[in-house]
């Protein structure tokens, strides 16, 4: 047993000050988890003489690396200083110098993660992440642990609490996107570069964590089709609620055989769901296994306090094994080998919006163009007529036709002459 167990904290922003905070403040109770002090030794910083919240030592804060991947006595690498570059650097040399390490980086794992753990396996030591895919909302510990005995066939996921806020507005308010957006960056939810967020990078990046997880195979960042939520108008959310929808950026995984899909768009979901009744910058994971049934994991998904519970959780724990001479956590094995299926290969159902000329004749054309492609119609309605420019906005709603066919389709309908414009594609999930 050690008398101490000393951490390298690499960052100091929103969500490392909430990590120093945290350990210091509840330093009594974790000493008695762990059986010994855990106690941050550095912090690197690029600013030592920057303003901070948390009242942190000077003498802790440096702007060498190395002053804590070649400190002997420190036993964990805590990285929360985000991106890919040079986090992805620190995290390997820390691994392969022997320390273990705690990150919240979804970027790093996502992109590096199979090579990582396979050097943290040949090192003993233990590579941990909870806070990389839900911040506060233990996902990775049931999936590694909890959730082994379970083939899961399906994830969707609203992991993105942005994006969640921006649409939450639109459909309660009947704002556009815009002022939605701006909203949201006042209050501090959004980005002043929001593209992460509302073009679904983000939600992207974690969905690859918690796939390779769920199916136990590689994932690779390639694999997932993403697409945002600027096309999304006011509009589209008053017609989704007409027809019992309601609209959410989801993260999508599905196990078919051997293959999977992985994918994150605008999705239209029956508005009974629980998935549905998720609102403002809250996240929720809904998890299908074949022994568990459907089970559902909800809370914040950001901000300092939530993700430095996940941060603190898989700290305590490397420590509590320091402690007890384990010299690391045994990791989930990515055996399975497994296809990925094209976004072009999946079959699901599709709201279509667009505007037409309004004269006879219009929907004959365009139904034909659908049912050559045996896209087949489930409804259509005719949203409005603008007498001056003589045209009319209709909605369609498809039952389940392929990816492939329905952009084949989109294709030729903008070719005719009586379609001015194909405003809005946006995938159903029921």
């Amino acid at each position: 047993m050690k008398e101490r167990i000393e951490i390298g904290l690499m960052g100091l922003g929103v969500v490392g000050g909430g990590v120093e905070n945290a350990l210091r403040e509840k330093a009594a109770d974790i000493a008695k988890q762990v059986g010994a002090p855990l106690a941050v030794k550095r912090i690197l910083v690029r600013d030592p003489s920057k303003k901070r919240t948390c009242q942190v030592q000077p003498h802790l804060l440096t702007t060498d690396p190395q002053h804590i991947l070649s400190d002997p006595e420190i036993d964990i690498v805590v990285e929360v200083i985000g991106g890919e570059s040079p986090a992805y650097d620190y995290i390997k040399e820390s691994i392969s110098r022997g320390k273990h390490v705690v990150t919240a980086n979804k970027e790093v794992i996502a992109k590096h993660g199979f090579e990582l753990l396979n050097l943290a396996a040949q090192h003993q030591v233990a590579l941990l992440y909870e806070a990389s895919a839900g911040g506060g909302i233990p996902l990775i510990g049931p999936l590694r642990h909890d959730l082994l005995a379970n083939k899961i066939s399906a994830i969707h996921a609203i992991i993105n609490g942005t994006t969640n806020y921006i649409l939450t507005k639109m459909a309660l308010e009947d704002i556009d996107f815009t002022t939605a957006l701006r909203e949201a960056q006042e209050l501090g939810y959004a980005e002043a570069d929001p593209a992460s967020d509302v073009e679904g990078i983000d939600a992207a990046y974690k969905l690859v964590i918690l796939a390779a997880l769920a199916f136990q195979t590689q994932v690779l960042l390639g694999d997932v089709y993403h697409e945002g939520i600027s096309r999304l108008a006011a509009r589209d959310f008053r017609y989704a609620k007409e027809l019992g929808y309601t609209v959410k950026l989801l993260a999508i995984a599905k196990r078919e055989d051997n293959t999977f899909q992985v994918r994150v768009h605008p999705t239209f979901i029956p508005d009974d769901l629980l998935l549905a009744k998720v609102n403002g910058v809250f996240n929720a994971v809904q998890i299908d296994g074949d022994l568990t049934g459907r089970i559902l994991f909800y809370g914040q998904g950001a901000g300092a306090a939530p993700t430095s519970s996940a941060i603190l959780a898989d700290a305590i724990r490397v420590a509590q094994n320091i402690n007890q001479g384990l010299s690391q956590i045994p990791q989930v094995r990515l055996g399975q080998t497994m296809t990925a299926r094209p976004i072009s290969e999946i079959e699901t159902r599709y709201y279509l919006r667009m505007t037409v000329a309004d004269r006879p004749g219009v929907l004959a054309q365009i139904t034909r163009i659908l049912g050559e492609l045996l896209i087949s119609i489930s409804s259509v309605i005719q949203k409005g007529v603008d007498e001056r420019a003589q045209s009319a906005e209709i909605v369609i709603m498809t039952h389940p036709a392929q990816e492939r066919a329905m952009q084949q389709a989109i294709s030729q309908m903008e070719k005719l002459d009586v379609v001015k414009e194909i405003s809005n594609l946006v995938r159903v999930e029921d």
